[in-house]
């Protein structure tokens, strides 16, 4: 990553969710989404290309596991399409499935996404 993302833009109720986290895992999950927005990538994360090309899971480790799932590489923005408390050490396919829909969503409203006819 190297391009400066001038705004985050949450997707579907993600922001809510973020909103929900308790005080200190919400810091640390704004602090590390700053950092992708400066181009560089969160201290702690993993691709999902189960979600989509080009989409991480930051790992948010204070008062418990909590994951944001998020897409930049889109210059005009970092979309956060996922925020939520991570009970198992495996993503939860529910989450995966909510992440990828908002992907696709995501896709199609950035023309990204092929036309299937």
């Amino acid at each position: 990553m190297s391009a400066w993302h001038e705004t985050l833009k949450f997707v579907g109720d993600s922001q809510t969710a973020m909103a929900n986290f308790p005080l200190n895992a919400k810091r640390e999950a704004g602090f590390e989404l700053w950092q992708v927005q400066l181009g560089l990538m969160p201290s702690d994360f993993k691709p999902m290309p189960t979600v989509g090309a080009g989409a991480y899971e930051m790992r948010v480790k204070t008062q418990g596991q909590w994951r944001v799932i998020y897409v930049a590489k889109h210059a005009d923005a970092v979309y956060v399409l996922h925020c939520f408390y991570k009970t198992t050490p495996k993503t939860a396919q529910p989450d995966i499935d909510s992440s990828a829909k908002r992907y696709e969503l995501f896709g199609v409203q950035h023309g990204t996404k092929e036309n299937r006819s």
